[in-house]
């Protein structure tokens, strides 16, 4: 239970920046809720607990039974005591909300300033400048990021953002918050007595625990907060957990980081599971992070506090370099700081508690300076803890073949990420051409095997074929969406049924295009780019009535942007009733058959290339395929519909039809081959059903037909045998797959709106249906929408 999701705290740095949903941010696969069998309510917090009655009230009223509770309540960020901390113009820094309100704030605004220079207020402080204004840091220690850096390490650091043009305050507190005539702030008392001018606030000074339900319900918790827990994460009441930043742990930490958050969420499942052996006595609080384009790093005894420790540095002001080793007196790696230059900290911090294979001096020298070669992977020990979120060793890793595999055993590389690097080094380079972790067959393998014995589920593949470790399971997500197009393009029913819709893609799953800042795009259908005055005037009202932004495509399409997922079903009704359908624009499937206007119009041509283009549109609509699929037709030579530059091309002769295969445009163009010339229209089709479904048949995933007709054995040579001369005699099979396909077609659109069991996926929130999704929003532009994204940045995770 939880409120609404506009105010949660987003995920990395990065994925607010490009403006991606809030909603996506969260580490969970979408599906995730469903098939697990969880409930989730937005926007119905939790009021109160009655321990006594073992029920959680919501704030609606519902009440919820309990016999195990956990509280996840995290925290909430910390604002001095100061006088004015309350006026117009101060903002902490935190949630999406938070965000949109400092962007909007420093519009009419020249100046800002930062309370505190910790990892966060480091973030702010570079999106206050990133927004044009003049920034102040305001830092009570002597130094930035006192937490994770020692003396140099902050003293690089400062000169680097000095040098940013930033301006650093560090030894001094905020005294007062002062305001102008019209209550708006202008300025700050600082401790020293001196006045900073400012127009804009942001209070990044740290959070607290968010321990008011416990304190209601009489939970012990701690002196200066937090719930207090024992080792397994169990409260004062052994009916109650309390996981991650409103946790006060057993060794008197309150962690605001996200690895100690999951290693207490396993702590408490497993101990709840009845698994056993598991206890939580405290965390690895090794950080890499990049903030205001510099790298910083720490891990282990950064400050150097065990006994006789010594430091080994590194420093080149200069440059803003600064790296600092703490080794013990037997040679013992314990810890160390990077400042400007953190590429080897995926190699360093595994190494904590191990005697480095080289002089701890060549560590931190630069090449040219008697560094040795990079450290490979053969110098960790199968001990060395890899991934810190979730505490994976060298050993896990390497018992796994792919990173697929990695993720989906030890979920290492799914926390904050900075150990993908290295797992990839860990990993062997090849593995024995199975499609991923969960099969060792090809997907041409796996479809020649639902092929055969007419499988029609996910779950009877994996389980009857997959490797023996994934039997059972779930898939990955390599595996999942690659079976369900083979199961789409062997006509196993609407991909939203039953278990195919928990393995599509993000688009598959709204059967429309997710966009930058969370909204949609719809692409109907247009066959060869011929479209009548009627249709035309409905898409423009539907743009209209939705205040959709329309662009007209390079497949001669029109292309809707920025519907909610709530308002999906009402704009295809509008289309389907004036009779268009999917395009497919979301789907690894036939896209559009471009045209020229062919010899009804143009005095060049020499056939009816509209015609032609518009029945192989129809004919393969829908078509499921490893990747997607593009075709023209022109109706003479001069080429204008581009038909050597795609998948299938149609180029007309006086005699009839050229037909061309294997084209790209992208970023890797590739011209098509001739594969057959002269055709007639009943050969050209022929020839096009035995090509498509053959190479549906022997492609791998997410393979294109170019790179699929360069890779296959015998090349366009081969093809050509098999599709034109028939030499493997499955000619006839392929023309029954492509008829089945044709006679089966039906339009994914209009079916799901007539299911109502469809129809429920479309909201927002699952308890709100009629609530649209307030982080997605939109600023005019050139007489339409774009997107309106943060321009901000919040604080990352780890």
């Amino acid at each position: 239970m939880r409120g609404a999701p506009p105010r949660l705290r987003p995920g990395p740095p990065h994925l607010v920046l490009r403006g991606e949903d809030a909603r996506r941010t969260e580490p969970r696969p979408e599906d995730f809720m469903l098939r697990h069998g969880i409930e989730l309510y937005v926007d119905d917090p939790a009021e109160s607990i009655d321990r006594a009655a073992r029920t959680v009230t919501a704030r609606s009223g519902r009440t919820f039974a309990y016999d195990t509770l956990v509280m996840a309540t995290g925290s909430y960020p910390f604002v001095p005591p100061v006088p004015g901390k309350d006026l117009p113009g101060c903002f902490v820094y935190r949630t999406i909300e938070d965000l949109l309100a400092i962007e909007a704030y420093a519009k009419t605004a020249t100046t800002g300033a930062v309370v505190g220079g910790g990892l966060l207020g480091l973030e702010a402080a570079g999106a206050l400048s990133g927004l044009g204004l003049a920034t102040h840091i305001v830092e009570f220690a002597p130094r930035l990021m006192p937490v994770q850096v020692d003396e140099g390490g902050g003293a690089a650091l400062l000169r680097t953002i000095e040098n940013m043009g930033l301006t650093v305050h560090t030894g001094v507190g905020t005294q007062e918050i002062t305001a102008d005539d019209e209550g708006r702030v202008n300025g700050m008392t600082l401790s020293d007595s001196s006045h900073l001018s400012t127009d804009l606030v942001v209070f990044s000074a740290g959070v607290r625990p968010r321990d008011q339900l416990a304190r209601d319900c009489g939970l012990d918790v701690g002196e200066r907060g937090g719930i207090v827990v024992d080792e397994q994460c169990r409260t004062s009441d052994p009916a109650v957990f309390a996981i991650g930043e409103c946790a006060l742990a057993a060794d008197g930490r309150v962690y605001g980081l996200v690895a100690p958050g999951y290693d207490m969420a396993e702590t408490a499942a497993d101990t709840i599971a009845a698994v056993g052996g598991r206890a939580f006595s405290g965390a690895d609080l090794s950080t890499k992070l990049k903030l205001l384009g510099v790298d910083v790093a720490s891990f282990g005894d950064a400050h150097g506090t065990a006994d006789g420790c010594l430091d080994v540095v590194y420093s080149d002001s200069r440059s803003g370099v600064y790296k600092k080793l703490v080794v013990s007196s037997t040679g013992v790696l314990l810890g160390g700081v990077l400042v400007g230059d953190a590429d080897a900290y995926g190699m360093l911090r595994p190494l904590t508690g191990h005697v480095p294979p080289v002089a701890p001096e060549q560590l931190v020298l630069p090449a040219g300076l008697g560094a040795p070669a990079a450290l490979g992977p053969e110098s960790l020990p199968d001990d060395a803890v890899i991934c810190s979120c979730h505490n994976v060793t060298k050993g896990a890793i390497t018992a796994c073949s792919s990173l697929p595999e990695v993720k989906k055993c030890t979920k290492a590389g799914t926390g904050c990420g900075s150990c993908v690097k290295t797992i990839g080094m860990l990993l062997p380079k090849s593995g024995d051409g199975g499609l991923c972790a969960c099969f060792a067959q090809t997907r041409q393998e796996l479809y020649e095997i639902a092929l055969a014995l007419r499988l029609t589920s996910f779950t009877e593949l994996l389980d009857g074929y997959g490797r023996e470790a994934a039997r059972g399971g779930e898939g990955c997500e390599t595996c999942k969406p690659a079976i369900a197009s083979i199961l789409a393009a062997l006509g196993n029913g609407h991909i939203l049924d039953g278990e195919q819709a928990a393995l599509q893609d993000t688009n598959d799953h709204f059967l429309a295009n997710l966009q930058r800042n969370g909204s949609y795009s719809i692409v109907p259908r247009i066959p060869g780019g011929e479209i009548t005055p009627d249709k035309l005037i409905v898409i423009g009202e539907v743009a209209r009535d939705f205040g959709l932004y329309t662009k007209i495509t390079g497949g001669q399409r029109i292309d809707l942007f920025g519907a909610r997922v709530d308002q999906l079903p009402s704009i295809w009704t509008r289309l389907v009733d004036a009779g268009f359908e999917s395009g497919h624009a979301y789907g690894k499937s036939l896209r559009t058959v471009k045209s020229c206007v062919g010899q009804t119009w143009c005095r060049y041509g020499v056939q009816d290339s509209v015609r032609m283009a518009i029945d192989l549109e129809l004919r393969y609509r829908g078509l499921r395929s490893p990747h997607k699929l593009k075709s023209a037709v022109s109706g003479c030579a001069r080429e204008c519909a581009e038909a050597q530059s795609k998948d299938f091309g149609v180029i007309a002769t006086a005699n009839g039809w050229n037909l061309y295969v294997g084209g790209n445009g992208g970023a890797s163009p590739r011209h098509a081959d001739l594969l057959a010339q002269d055709l007639t229209d009943d050969e050209l089709v022929r020839l096009i059903d035995r090509f498509l479904m053959f190479y549906i048949r022997t492609a791998d995933r997410l393979e294109r037909t170019s790179v699929w007709l360069e890779r296959i054995e015998g090349g366009l040579a081969h093809v050509k045998d098999v599709v034109v001369n028939d030499s493997l005699g499955i000619c006839d099979e392929l023309e029954a797959l492509m008829a089945a396909h044709v006679a089966g077609y039906r339009d994914e659109w209009a079916e799901t709106l007539d299911d109502p069991e469809r129809l429920a996926r479309f909201v927002s929130f699952v308890n709100a249906p009629g609530a649209p999704d307030p982080s997605v929003r939109f600023v005019p532009e050139r007489d339409q929408i774009k997107p309106e994204l943060p321009l901000l940045t919040l604080g990352a995770t780890r």
